[in-house]
């Protein structure tokens, strides 16, 4: 039995009413084993000429000791402090040096200490700053209609602490209250309480309205989300609506209607307990938004991507659904434990998909996830650290780990789990695991813990618990064993690409001639996976073969980012000229990071010059996450 490392301390796991309160999560500055966030205001004006938010954030702060310290220390980043009280009085306070890559300690000095169970609030007031790594500001220029700015935060993984000064850490979750001024309709991750207070604005500015929202069900730092700008919104479901720019909601609107519901159907026959968060609503966000979607509650940002005019793509929404379980109702404890937010929430998804289409589709979807996981455990080598599922990110930015190994190789530690028991025994477990930690962080000693003990009197389930390598699960690098899946979704697109690789490997023998009707019957996502077995053998394609592979299937033109990049990266992968200026184009037109790395990689390999330049003229265009990340692939350290 393997035990937690000596700076934690186990618990009765599943008692959902005993909590840990020594710090599990390095990537935090702020003591919060000695005070707790409770609850959080936050009261801001949208500046869209300066790009920043000022005001100010109340955090009610509950002691955790019997007095023994003076001192609160928050995370902060990029931001102007103004001010800071405690209770209402001026407090002595000092922002630190900067550490990197976790930002500079607030330390706020005490008059006394605070007995435990008591609380302390403290209001402090601020601006972000033009280094602020949370908040993307787009001009008219960058948005849909040119018509007016836009503004919306990605706090995930550390950047909330770039927005105000908090304890920056999943492990710390806290009730919000919103007061957001803005010129533009505002949406945050609450349940809207109203807008009032029209302001007029001055020298021809626009006037401001003050919108509200409040979100009583506790939430990590990561998950506070603002968005501002021209907004529209309509109905797809009894407690659902999409929300996107004017000109775009009718395409959105047709794209998601009628799916939301069966997704909720679907999860709440799996997971329990029901849906917490009242309202379930998806903001379409401008296309460089870096991810396919964010968690963010009551509202999910979703990359304009999944809008192809086909409903392929709309699994993105089932994946950010399940969110509201794993993650934003039972969050991982740190970023090292992430793969409890991802695993969990990639299997609840393939639940969904097999609970809506069918078992086949579940397996296929499983297919297509083993080849994101080989991407990403080939990119970063099969002995690397960060092949783990359970990471160590002491002095680590969170962002450097990011790749599909949580989601994939967390979904498949789930899925050995409901091998090894069986799918009913486990079934059983799911809503237990839910209920017992709902509202709390974990880390995956808890889940371990939790899982054992579920099955403490079933002494066949137990014995297979007991004999199982959990060390292997958590820190083996490389690939866990890959599962017999149901191929029956992926056999016509394995057949048809050995068919190309003949052709294209075979010295002219292959009698092969590629026609429409070889793909006519598939959808999108048996494309994306005849294209990536093509990548396999991409450099054995000549120019003529890649041209002939996109006209013949209507890749080139194809309106689905997940078939055309797979394209893309089969035209670089060959050097196939006529590829690199689409390839360029794609990378000024989306931001999602999922596409925009891998491309540029591909692209910087194939023609240097053109990535760089391409890179040059978009990067006020990609969120500061995307460029950040962009900079390092192409520059490594030399941007530093």
């Amino acid at each position: 039995m393997h035990r937690a490392p000596a700076a934690m301390v186990t618990k009765a796991m599943t008692d959902p009413n005993v909590t840990i309160r020594t710090p599990r999560d390095p990537n935090t500055l702020s003591n919060y084993h000695n005070f707790v966030s409770r609850h959080t205001v936050a009261d801001f004006e949208l500046d869209f000429e300066e790009r920043v938010l000022r005001g100010g954030i109340k955090l009610t702060l509950e002691s955790l000791t019997e007095g023994e310290s003076k001192e609160v220390v928050l995370d902060s980043s990029f931001l102007y402090v103004a001010d800071v009280k405690v209770d209402g009085r001026t407090a002595k306070w000092n922002v630190g040096d900067r550490i990197e890559p976790y930002g500079s300690p607030l330390s706020i000095k005490l008059d006394s200490g605070v007995p435990k169970g008591k609380t302390i609030e403290i209001d402090i007031k601020l601006s972000t700053t033009d280094k602020c790594t949370a908040l993307q500001w787009m001009t008219p220029a960058q948005t849909s209609n040119k018509k007016h700015p836009y503004m919306f935060s990605q706090c995930q993984a550390i950047h909330a602490r770039s927005v105000f000064p908090c304890q920056d850490t999943p492990d710390v979750k806290s009730t919000f209250d919103f007061a957001i001024r803005s010129p533009l309709p505002v949406l945050a991750s609450g349940l809207p309480t109203g807008s009032k207070e029209y302001v007029p604005g001055k020298d021809g500015k626009s006037g401001t309205l003050l919108y509200t929202f409040e979100q009583r069900v506790p939430i990590p730092s990561y998950l506070f989300a603002v968005a501002s700008g021209d907004l529209a919104s309509a109905s797809i479901g009894p407690r659902s609506t999409v929300w996107s720019g004017p000109e775009e909601l009718l395409d959105c609107q047709r794209e998601l209607e009628g799916e939301i519901e069966p997704f909720m159907k679907a999860i709440e026959s799996v997971a329990s307990p029901p849906y917490q968060w009242t309202q379930y609503n998806v903001l379409i966000l401008p296309p460089s938004f870096p991810y396919g979607g964010m968690e963010n509650p009551v509202w999910t940002y979703a990359t304009p991507s999944i809008i192809s005019g086909d409903k392929q793509n709309v699994d993105v929404i089932a994946h950010e659904l399940s969110h509201s379980w794993s993650g934003n109702l039972v969050s991982a404890a740190s970023w090292e434990h992430f793969w409890l937010n991802e695993g969990w929430t990639t299997y609840l998804e393939r639940r969904i998909q097999g609970y809506v289409h069918g078992e086949a589709h579940r397996h296929f979807s499983s297919i297509i996830g083993w080849k994101a996981l080989e991407d990403s455990v080939e990119k970063f080598g099969k002995d690397h650290p960060y092949t783990k599922l359970v990471l160590d990110l002491k002095g680590q930015d969170p962002d450097d780990a990011f790749s599909s190994i949580p989601y994939e190789k967390g979904f498949h530690a789930l899925y050995a789990f409901e091998l090894l028991l069986g799918k009913e025994k486990w079934d059983s477990f799911i809503p237990h695991y839910f209920e017992t930690f709902k509202f709390k962080s974990v880390d995956s000693y808890d889940f371990k813990s939790c899982l054992i003990d579920f099955f403490a009197k079933d002494t066949e389930a137990g014995k297979k618990l007991e004999e199982f390598d959990w060390d292997n699960l958590f820190y083996a690098p490389g690939y866990p064993k890959r599962p017999d899946f149901d191929d029956t979704l992926v056999k016509t697109c394995y057949e048809l690409a050995d068919k190309w690789k003949a052709r294209v490997e075979g010295g002219g023998k292959s009698t092969f001639e590629p026609r429409k009707k070889d793909i006519e019957s598939w959808m999108a996502n048996q494309s994306v996976v005849f294209l990536e077995r093509c990548q396999a053998f991409a450099e054995s394609f000549s120019p003529k073969d890649v041209h002939l592979l996109g006209d013949v299937y209507g890749f080139t033109t194809t309106q689905n980012i997940e078939v055309l990049s797979r394209f893309l990266t089969i035209g670089l992968k060959a050097k196939a000229e006529k590829t690199y200026k689409p390839t360029a184009e794609l990378l000024g037109k989306i931001g999602r990071m999922k596409f925009v790395r891998p491309l540029f990689r591909l692209l910087a390999k194939a023609d240097r010059d053109l990535a760089v330049e391409t890179f040059e003229k978009n990067k006020d265009f990609y969120h500061p996450i995307c460029r950040q990340m962009v900079e390092k692939d192409l520059f490594g350290e030399e941007t530093k």
